[in-house]
């Protein structure tokens, strides 16, 4: 059932981070925990033809997209197994192949790199929609402007999807960005926008699978803004600034547990079948850390190979 694999995708997410963490050589890395239903909302109705780019924050991303599993952790910890040889890390992974063109690690860098992946599309008629998943912080950027009026000028297939987790590493979204509702930044430009909860992944599934469809039909861009939470500081090397109260609060909005308990209502779901889906994605996890621990590290004499 969908709704079942929306939410073990969820789960995955969560737990493969935790893995992650628990390593001593984990890295500086930028969590999606607490935002999984944007991630995986986004995702559900992508299709083969379609490209997802990310924010620096592209763990869960990368994951919804479809990524294997051993593959993204092997890239996160440096080995050669990675889709980027190890090399290219959180803030660069990418699998074109598997319709993920790729995570950019400067604030608003993937906007209009996005645009011209979307200008392909369209030059080469290709059949399918462009995503660009990217954080409250980049609509400070004069990159998103130029890309929103880019794309309705030239109606690009293009799905702008921004991760309003309301931060920018400690910054309230409120004392760095003007407007009172960031989506409405596309109205001057004519493109269609709308607001959701991010923290109901159906809701984020329903409004971005419209906006992708119109895109693959030729109708041009939109902006989706997902007003979802961060469960935890801005990046492991980041401390929290937000008090243990307003914490609680915060994790008391979880999307996997929302997800849950509709399920359980429904009765779609039960303790049995939580357990059996706990299991799978453990052991996913489990095999990922181990494929990743056994991989080399690359060749020092591959440095400069693949840089332009």
């Amino acid at each position: 059932m969908e709704r079942l694999s929306l939410l073990r995708t969820m789960m995955l997410i969560r737990a493969f981070e935790a893995g992650l963490i628990a390593r001593a050589d984990h890295g500086f890395q930028l969590l999606s925990s607490g935002g999984e239903a944007v991630a995986a909302g986004v995702c559900a109705l992508l299709s083969d033809e379609d490209q997802l780019l990310s924010s620096g924050r592209a763990i869960g991303p990368a994951l919804a997209r479809g990524l294997d599993p051993g593959e993204v952790m092997a890239e996160l910890i440096g080995r050669e197994s990675g889709p980027n040889r190890g090399k290219g890390g959180r803030g660069h992974l990418a699998k074109p192949s598997a319709g993920f063109f790729g995570a950019h690690a400067v604030v608003a860098g993937n906007l209009s790199i996005a645009a011209g992946v979307a200008l392909a599309f369209q030059v080469e008629r290709r059949p399918g929609a462009v995503v660009c998943l990217f954080g409250d912080g980049a609509c400070g950027s004069g990159a998103l402007h130029e890309t929103l009026n880019i794309a309705a000028i030239w109606k690009l297939p293009l799905v702008l999807v921004c991760d309003n987790n309301q931060l920018s590493v400690s910054t309230p979204r409120n004392q760095a960005l003007a407007p009172q509702h960031l989506f409405e930044l596309a109205t001057p430009f004519g493109v269609p926008a709308a607001s959701v909860d991010g923290m109901n992944v159906l809701a984020v599934r329903e409004a971005a699978g419209a906006f992708i469809g119109r895109a693959r039909t030729g109708e041009g861009p939109a902006f989706l803004e997902c007003l979802s939470e961060r469960f935890a500081s801005h990046s492991t090397a980041t401390r929290e600034t937000r008090s243990r109260e307003e914490m609680a609060q915060i994790r008391a909005r979880c999307p996997i547990d929302r997800l849950g308990r509709q399920l359980t209502t429904e009765g779609l779901l039960d303790a049995t079948r939580w357990a059996e889906i706990e299991a799978e994605v453990n052991a996913e996890v489990a095999r990922a850390l181990a494929l990743a621990e056994v991989a080399p590290f690359p060749d020092p004499a591959e440095a400069l190979r693949d840089v332009v």
